[in-house]
C-alpha cells in the first residue's frame, strides 16, 4: 500500500548537493529530490526529457545557443532529450525531478560525483 510522501520532510533527510534521491516511482519513471547549490556540469540526456520543478529557491538553466531560463519556486521546466544544459543555483535550491529510471543525473557526461543508475538512493 502506498503512503503519502511529505516532500519537505524528505528534503530534511539529506544535505548533499547535486545528488538526487529517489522518493517515488511512476510508470517506469523516478520522482527524485535534489538540493542544488553552485554550478553543475554541462550535460545532456540523449534519450530522455527531464522535468525540473522548483520546490524552494531559484535555478538558472543555461543552454548552448539558446536563451537561459530562470525558474522560481512553484515553476517547472522540461528540458527536451538531447538538449545540453548547465544548471546553476546561486543559493540553495530544492528541486523535484521526474525522469526515466535509467537516467544518469549527469547524462552522457562523466563527472566527479556521477552516481551510477544502480547506486541511486531511495529515501
Amino acid at each position: 500500500m502506498n503512503l503519502p510522501v511529505n516532500i519537505v520532510e524528505k528534503f530534511k533527510l539529506f544535505d548533499e548537493y547535486w545528488t538526487p534521491k529517489i522518493v517515488g516511482e511512476l510508470n517506469d519513471q523516478y520522482i527524485k529530490l535534489a538540493k542544488l547549490k553552485g554550478e553543475f556540469v554541462w550535460h545532456s540526456h540523449e534519450q530522455e526529457d527531464e522535468l525540473f520543478y522548483i520546490v524552494k529557491g531559484e535555478l538558472k538553466l543555461k543552454f548552448r545557443g539558446k536563451k537561459e531560463v530562470v525558474l522560481k519556486e512553484g515553476e517547472m521546466y522540461i528540458v527536451p532529450a538531447g538538449v545540453e544544459h548547465f544548471p546553476i543555483a546561486e543559493h540553495e535550491c530544492w528541486v523535484l525531478l521526474i525522469e526515466p529510471k535509467s537516467t544518469l543525473h549527469t547524462g552522457t557526461t562523466q563527472a566527479e560525483g556521477t552516481v551510477a543508475v544502480e547506486d541511486q538512493e531511495w529515501i
